[in-house]
């Protein structure tokens, strides 16, 4: 059965959604202000840099004596810190409001129970844990910077219905993808870029296909675009070094950077997955979508480096061609978590 509890925190789960992804790379959190079982004021994680979730929802308040006998929702511990806004823990003290239920600790070494300690030691009473799998999962992307150090990995491709990613090229072929799905499709794939703080291709991708990886049919932020190029192949007139969008590249060569192109120098003699998150964690890249190709997406396979895997089935068939990735999970964790987010679409 449902307590009053978890029915807050689904609201407060609910108003968290629409932070995102807006306020990344800070959390979106959702709040709301119960007075007498009634609602009286709610609010979520403005764009970076703006307001959290707890000053929104205070804000909203008109009546504000009423906090003074009010529970406040949290979906993460109230910050205690000073950043680009003031603590929320402090704010809560200062309009004295006595009860707070959170969903779960912030992982953050600068908030991570000091928020909670903050507000017990005031006078407060604290409630923690309510839907705390929920509330996490929220926020996956910052909870697995911050407790596994790198980002949280999405590998995606497009695979024919005989499970080809591609045909195989010629010189003669025109360089350009190879479309497996529909516009709608593609659609769907800028809108996932937008909410990714980077996306990564591998050398042959980068060659065959030219790609810009942007987000021109979706409104939103463009990724930091992120290529491996062991001998530095990729032509230098391709998109990927138009300096119009941040680029890393990963490559064994020692290259000057300049301001929108960084080159990073990593060994591709060893893990290079992970050779790769330290890159990301060190640019503070909290997500990446890996777009391809075959073998950059079964590195990470491989590694049992990933978080979600997010599949299309376009309604082609190639007879032969380079096949999709060896997918097969190791452990029955990663078993649960394909039943749980592997996305296959289907396009008629």
């Amino acid at each position: 059965m449902t307590t009053t509890h978890e029915t807050y925190m689904k609201r407060c789960l609910q108003l968290a959604a629409n932070g995102l992804p807006a306020a990344m790379p800070n959390p979106s959190v959702g709040a709301v202000i119960v007075h007498n079982h009634v609602i009286i004021g709610e609010g979520y994680t403005s764009a970076y840099g703006g307001h959290h979730a707890e000053v929104n929802a205070i804000r909203s308040v008109k009546d504000k004596s009423l906090l003074k006998e009010a529970t406040i929702y949290v979906s993460l511990e109230p910050c205690s810190h000073f950043g680009k806004t003031p603590p929320c823990s402090d704010l809560i003290i200062e309009h004295q409001i006595p009860k707070v239920v959170i969903g779960t600790i912030d992982p953050f070494a600068k908030v991570a129970g000091k928020g909670i300690a903050k507000l017990q030691n005031s006078g407060c009473e604290v409630t923690l844990g309510v839907l705390e799998s929920e509330c996490i999962a929220s926020n996956k992307r910052f909870f697995t910077f911050h407790q596994h150090k790198r980002p949280y990995i999405i590998l995606k491709w497009a695979m024919s219905q005989d499970g080809f990613i591609d045909k195989i090229r010629t010189k003669k072929d025109p360089v350009q993808p190879n479309w497996i799905t529909n516009t709608y499709s593609r659609q769907l794939v800028h809108k996932w870029r937008s909410e990714e703080a980077a996306i990564l291709v591998g050398t042959h991708t980068a060659i065959t296909d030219n790609p810009k990886l942007n987000t021109r049919d979706w409104y939103g932020d463009n990724p930091v675009r992120v290529v491996l190029d062991k001998s530095l192949r990729i032509p230098q007139n391709y998109s990927l070094f138009d300096e119009s969008i941040k680029t890393i590249v990963l490559t064994a060569q020692k290259v000057s950077s300049k301001e929108n192109l960084v080159f990073e120098t990593i060994d591709f003699s060893k893990n290079v997955a992970q050779q790769v998150c330290n890159v990301l964690y060190r640019h503070e890249l909290q997500s990446v979508i890996i777009e391809g190709g075959k073998q950059t997406l079964q590195t990470f396979i491989d590694a049992n480096l990933w978080d979600e895997a997010r599949v299309f089935t376009g309604n082609v068939w190639f007879e032969n061609g380079i096949k999709a990735p060896d997918f097969h999970p190791k452990t029955s964790t990663k078993t649960s978590i394909i039943e749980d987010t592997l996305q296959i679409f289907h396009n008629d």
